[in-house]
């Protein structure tokens, strides 16, 4: 007799697993996107129960639910690894200069950049950066983002970065995507420490630090995150390698799990510090060298590409994902979706430039946005894939072959979404 379940999903043209129950796929596996054809999924009690033929599961299953998805592609979810979502305000004046020959870091060095989204943000309540990204975040789930990293960073002392942590924290009690946050105090100094970057990262590691532990400690279970990751910014005008370290270090002191944004300018060894202070991602890379590649390949850090940013400063120089890959590394992509260098909230858009910029192959670019992206948040355990026991984050594409969702570009091709097993979006 059929075993009952939630919800039958049949007659996939492709069912894309992304399984991987080891780890992270390296290697010629990031070419494996675990297809079956004519396939389906079975889903009871928001968790996958089952993941294979048409024919097989309709003769083993029966549902509350059965969806007819003839012609179309189901998936996993995408998962964003790297985002700063939350913020107040925008940067469209600087959108205009970089237009007219302005670099990033020079915008930056005047007192726009980072600063500027600070002011903004520093003048913010938690209610208004919650109203503010909501949208952003509805933008993302209607592309098929289903679980999302967001960083702090944007606030620079300690009662704003607190107020985007809440802020972060609200968001994922009333939002269907699932939401990991990311403690970001060192990603710039602020106009009272000009000149004096070392008070600054004292003021992270003494104070930042462990007020962020004690919130987190204190959330009330209607708000319950998973701990916060702590992150810095190592790069020139920023964070040197030896700052950046003590501020990992302080933060693994406190028993937080560590990322680092490293490489996206100039190399200052951050690779060899993520893989030294076990980071679960090192994230931008445009700068990395091979030697450092190497050093990745042979740890269990993800390294997560960017090209949204590249593309959207009009650069034509990218991480070179193709020799990351071909190294051995694990690598993942994202949207960094954020108000001055990638504002991108489109995981399919990333797909379609990774591949284009960076040489990733659909197959490749699918799973970085998928397991490999889940890993570099944590997550690989939970989503990031269609297999038995995950939590049943699934997309039904308007395709019949998955390939499309980097082919195709400027559109989207998300039809229905499902996060833990229930429709959080239908589109006809």
């Amino acid at each position: 007799m059929p075993i009952n379940v939630d919800l039958l999903l049949y007659n996939a043209a492709q069912v894309i697993t992304c399984a991987s129950p080891t780890g992270p796929k390296r290697g010629s596996a990031m070419r494996d996107v675990g297809l079956i054809s004519h396939g389906a999924v079975a889903i009871a009690a928001g968790e996958i129960v089952a993941v294979g033929s048409t024919a097989d599961l309709l003769a083993d299953y029966t549902a509350i639910n059965m969806v007819d998805v003839t012609d179309k592609v189901i998936c996993p979810g995408f998962v964003d690894p790297h985002t700063h979502v939350v913020y107040a305000g925008n940067r469209l004046a600087e959108f205009e200069l970089r237009l007219q020959g302005a670099s990033y870091m020079e915008i930056m060095a005047a007192g726009g950049g980072i600063l500027s989204t600070m002011r903004a943000t520093r003048a913010a309540s938690v209610e208004q950066l919650v109203a503010e990204t909501r949208p952003r975040l509805d933008s993302m789930l209607a592309l098929g983002t289903t679980t999302i990293e967001i960083k702090t960073g944007y606030g620079l002392d300690t009662p704003t970065e607190l107020a985007m942590l809440q802020a972060i924290a609200q968001l994922n009690c009333d939002h269907p995507a699932d939401l990991i946050s990311t403690f970001l105090g060192a990603h710039a100094v602020p106009p009272e420490y000009t000149s004096q970057t070392e008070l600054y990262v004292e003021l992270v590691i003494q104070e930042m630090l462990p007020a962020v532990m004690a919130w987190w400690q204190n959330l009330p279970p209607d708000l319950a995150l998973p701990k916060p990751y702590v992150d810095v910014f190592c790069e020139v005008n920023a964070f040197d390698r030896a700052q950046s370290a003590r501020l990992l270090q302080a933060g693994q002191a406190l028993g937080l799990p560590l990322k680092i944004h490293a490489d996206e300018f100039v190399n200052l060894g951050g690779v060899t510090l993520a893989v030294e202070l076990g980071a679960v991602s090192v994230d931008h890379l445009d700068v990395t060298p091979p030697d450092e590649m190497a050093i990745l390949a042979n740890s269990s850090t993800i390294a997560v590409v960017l090209p949204a940013v590249n593309f959207n400063l009009g650069s034509h120089h990218f991480a070179d994902a193709r020799a990351l890959v071909d190294a051995g590394v694990a690598v993942a992509v994202s949207t960094d979706i954020n108000p001055g260098s990638a504002p991108c909230p489109s995981m399919p858009l990333v797909m379609a430039l990774a591949c284009r910029y960076q040489h990733l192959l659909p197959s490749e670019a699918f799973n970085a946005s998928t397991i490999n992206a889940a890993h570099a948040i944590g997550l690989g355990a939970k989503v990031g894939s269609l297999e038995d026991g995950k939590q049943a984050d699934v997309l039904i594409l308007n395709c019949s072959d998955y390939r499309q969702v980097a082919y195709q570009f400027g559109g989207n091709l998300v039809e229905r979404i499902y996060k833990r097993g229930r429709e959080v979006k239908s589109e006809k």
